[in-house]
């Protein structure tokens, strides 16, 4: 099983999720940003590494938020979400070609990747207990 994180960055009430570019892995599905841990690396680490890697952010990794277990055709894997605060509002795009910020009870409104379901059915109970 593949550990993988994924950042929880919220502005206001809204939540950011990227669209994968077409031609990259999953293309057109949306997600929230993170990515493969790393060998030795922790999640904290992998989602500072993936943040700036991936949309040119600096980000502060706050608080374990949960967790879910899917199995992709390619193997499966343990996405980890925790709250994440970014210090600066300018994102760039590399391996995606969209960003939106999105009300927590929306997200299930776009295409998100199935491991990112659970998580954005559990947020709003998380943002809002």
């Amino acid at each position: 099983m593949k550990d993988v994180t994924a950042a929880i960055i919220i502005k206001g009430q809204n939540i950011l999720i990227a669209r994968r570019a077409p031609g990259e892995q999953h293309g057109g599905s949306w997600e929230f940003p993170g990515g493969k841990v790393e060998p030795g690396e922790t999640p904290e680490a992998c989602l500072k590494r993936e943040l700036g890697e991936e949309f040119g952010i600096e980000a502060e990794v706050q608080e374990y938020i949960s967790s879910s277990l899917y199995e992709y055709p390619q193997g499966s894997i343990r996405l980890l979400a925790y709250q994440v605060k970014i210090h600066q509002e300018e994102i760039q795009l590399r391996v995606h070609d969209r960003y939106e910020w999105v009300g927590v009870t929306q997200l299930l409104n776009y295409e998100l990747l199935p491991a990112d379901v659970p998580i954005a059915h559990y947020l709003p109970q998380w943002m809002c207990p």
